[in-house]
């Protein structure tokens, strides 16, 4: 479903939210639909993952421009789906297909990290088939590539690139949320590690700085107890992580002895 309340639907599920990085991949291969199912079997409701197409045009969920199978790498782009399925992740794990697992998950959100220009459109083209404008948020490091996929799905949710964050946080560092808003332009949250080299990104400062621009923040990537409540009791939003299964439960920890 387009439109324009899009976004809003995807952020409709109280927070934190816990973002299931590439599912959990404890026992399986990350990416994969074993991998989503784990996670939503500990009662994740958004799975983060990665898009690649292959040579004829199917957005695929892959990490790397690369599979390495039977000691062999195959760039995705040079492969078909067909030839891209016939190669074993391990334990009979294939790569999906985005329309896959938006139908096999069909009450999860998808955080989709378009990882290539080519994947733009056969994101967006499966997005549409499955009716998904309202469950997914797509991002990109690049500016360009993130723009490009989002155009063809008004409303839809989205994370700001390396290129729009970078300026926000100029606007946060100095408490100005005029500065955020221009730079975010209706960019619902941000994406990011907690420090950048040696620049701490999220602090009490800046979450609170993106708060009152309307911008939720999400922190990658977060797999230790100790940091998750540290994090959390700093504002922020949204925890993508490994360890959905560690995560999860901490949460309604929290909540139960009203920390959240």
């Amino acid at each position: 479903m387009a439109g324009e309340n899009a976004a809003s639907r995807y952020f409709d599920p109280p927070g934190p939210r816990i973002l299931a990085h590439r599912g959990l991949a404890l026992a399986v291969p990350e990416n994969t639909i074993a991998a989503f199912q784990a996670a939503v079997d500990v009662g994740a409701v958004y799975l983060e993952t990665d898009a690649h197409a292959t040579a004829d045009g199917v957005a695929v969920l892959v990490h790397d421009p690369e599979i390495v199978a039977d000691g062999v790498s195959h760039p995705v782009r040079n492969l078909t789906l067909s030839q891209l399925r016939q190669l074993d992740l391990g334990g009979g794990h294939r790569v999906p297909t985005l329309a896959g697992a938006l139908v096999t998950f069909p009450n999860a959100r998808f955080n989709i990290d378009v990882k290539a220009e080519q994947a733009a459109g056969p994101v967006v083209r499966a997005i549409l088939a499955e009716r998904a404008v309202d469950r997914v948020l797509l991002t990109s490091f690049d500016e360009a590539r993130r723009t490009r996929a989002i155009d063809s799905l008004p409303g839809v949710a989205s994370s700001a690139s390396s290129e729009r964050f970078a300026r926000a946080f100029v606007g946060a560092r100095v408490g100005s949320v005029t500065l955020v808003r221009s730079a975010l332009g209706g960019i619902r949250c941000v994406q990011i590690p907690e420090k950048h080299r040696n620049l701490r990104l999220v602090t009490g400062r800046s979450v609170r700085a993106f708060h009152r621009a309307g911008v939720e923040v999400h922190v990658w990537t977060v797999n230790e107890p100790d940091d998750m409540h540290r994090l959390l009791d700093l504002g922020v939003d949204g925890l993508i992580t490994d360890r959905a299964d560690v995560a999860l439960p901490l949460v309604a920890d929290r909540a139960i002895r009203g920390r959240v």
